[in-house]
């Protein structure tokens, strides 16, 4: 059965989370912009901490993981439907313990790790006691993992990291990073990766600097090129056992990009808002904005993009709790992966320019959301490769057509169709 209503009860979920964002979480946004993966000061903290035990008490606290770890188990919808809300905040998903890298990390500790792992480094993150950073790109690969050069050797009870990692996101803050490493170059890369927990302050673990995206300054970047010089750990720092980096990474990344997309949604959503609140307020050469045959024209471009790309992220993620199998939606993952910068962009972009040269200023929201166009354009890989992923994985459901013409060429089909009405008129006249 079709149904395109959320249930009652967590539609009222979704209520509470839209009103308490809009009162609590928004007003730090506009006092702290920008410094949600900061460690909580003397400043945030007092008005931080109260909202994270007002977002436990709601039972609505780390709810992308099972309630054995805390969390109450929220499939991919709930999730979507989640993070549409918290993506136009900047500190929500802090607040709600769903902010990325963190989601992710947790979610492969909970799903690889010992029970030692989730003592030591899950359950502090879950309680939001710390943030993590994931250490997978490096300076001379990023969209393909098969060139890593950065290697774990094992050594007595230890591993031996060496190697630079590029845009560890969060690494600043973070107590620890999850690091992708070659432990055996002499097979194929899917099979001699493997993951390690690394505590930020191992000996050997030096944060050259950290990247600013677009015209934020090193200080206040967050994303970090890391140099790991004869970094040691123990052998229990491998998470998931050797050789299983690529699968491991599959199970973090699938979730994440349904998660980006939403959140996506959220800022598109916002953005169309405010072209609607401007078109109806602005008047140009004689009339109001709204009754511009052009600008009629982006309102209802803008929304029809925003809702057929909401439909798709909420069916993949639907697709995702029915079969629990992220391969199986790999084809709908990599689809909304590289819609979420072209719709974020043209919505954007349109409302932006419906504000003029106010929309262009920084006393306008659109900087940060234009800034997150081409982020989201490269981040778990770029676009490109999604598409490619797309096309093969449409094409294993075809085949070539058997004879020199195509299945569906006229002639040959009138032809079977002449053949088979003719046959069954041979039978009706045969039973009359």
């Amino acid at each position: 059965m079709w149904d395109f209503e959320t249930e009652p009860e967590f539609q009222e979920k979704l209520d509470w989370v839209r009103e308490f964002a809009r009162e609590y979480i928004e007003p730090i946004d506009l006092v702290y912009p920008g410094r949600q993966f900061d460690p909580l000061d003397d400043e945030t903290r007092p008005l931080v901490e109260p909202l994270k035990q007002r977002v436990k008490d709601e039972g609505l606290w780390a709810v992308h993981l099972g309630p054995e770890l805390g969390g109450k188990g929220f499939g991919q919808v709930k999730l979507a439907l989640m993070n549409e809300i918290l993506g136009t905040t900047q500190w929500g998903p802090v607040v709600f313990g769903t902010n990325a890298p963190d989601t992710g990390n947790a979610e492969i500790i909970a799903h690889y790790g010992t029970e030692a792992q989730k003592e030591q480094w899950l359950k502090p993150l879950l309680e939001g006691e710390c943030f993590s950073a994931y250490s997978m790109t490096e300076p001379t690969a990023g969209s393909d993992p098969r060139m890593f050069k950065t290697t774990a050797v094992r050594d007595g009870e230890e591993w031996v990291i060496n190697g630079w990692k590029y845009f560890s996101s969060n690494a600043r803050s973070a107590r620890f990073v999850i690091v992708m490493a070659v432990t055996n170059p002499d097979v194929h890369p899917y099979k001699g990766m493997s993951m390690f927990l690394v505590p930020t302050d191992t000996p050997g673990f030096v944060l050259e600097r950290n990247i600013g995206v677009g015209t934020e300054s090193e200080e206040h970047g967050n994303h970090a090129l890391i140099r790991y010089d004869d970094v040691r750990v123990p052998l229990d720092n491998l998470l998931g056992g050797e050789g299983n980096a690529f699968v491991i990474a599959q199970t973090r990344l699938g979730g994440g990009r349904v998660h980006h997309a939403m959140r996506s949604v959220g800022t598109c959503q916002k953005a169309l808002d405010m072209m609607c609140e401007r078109v109806l307020s602005r008047e140009t050469a004689g009339s109001l904005l709204a009754d511009k045959q052009m600008v009629q024209q982006d309102l209802a471009d803008s929304y029809a993009d925003l809702m057929q790309f909401r439909l798709l992220v909420l069916y993949t993620a639907w697709k995702i709790d029915r079969y629990q199998d992220y391969k199986r939606v790999r084809k709908d993952i990599a689809t909304i992966k590289f819609l979420t910068p072209k719709v974020l962009q043209d919505v954007v972009w349109r409302a932006m320019h419906v504000h003029g040269a106010l929309g262009t200023s920084n006393e306008m929201p659109f900087g940060r959301m234009w800034q997150g166009i081409p982020s989201m354009a490269a981040v778990d890989g770029p676009s490109e490769v999604h598409k490619i992923t797309v096309a093969r994985e449409m094409l294993k459901d075809y085949k070539p057509s058997d004879g020199l013409w195509p299945s569906e060429y006229l002639p040959t089909k009138r032809e079977e169709a002449r053949a088979k009405l003719a046959a069954r008129l041979e039978h009706e006249i045969a039973n009359s």
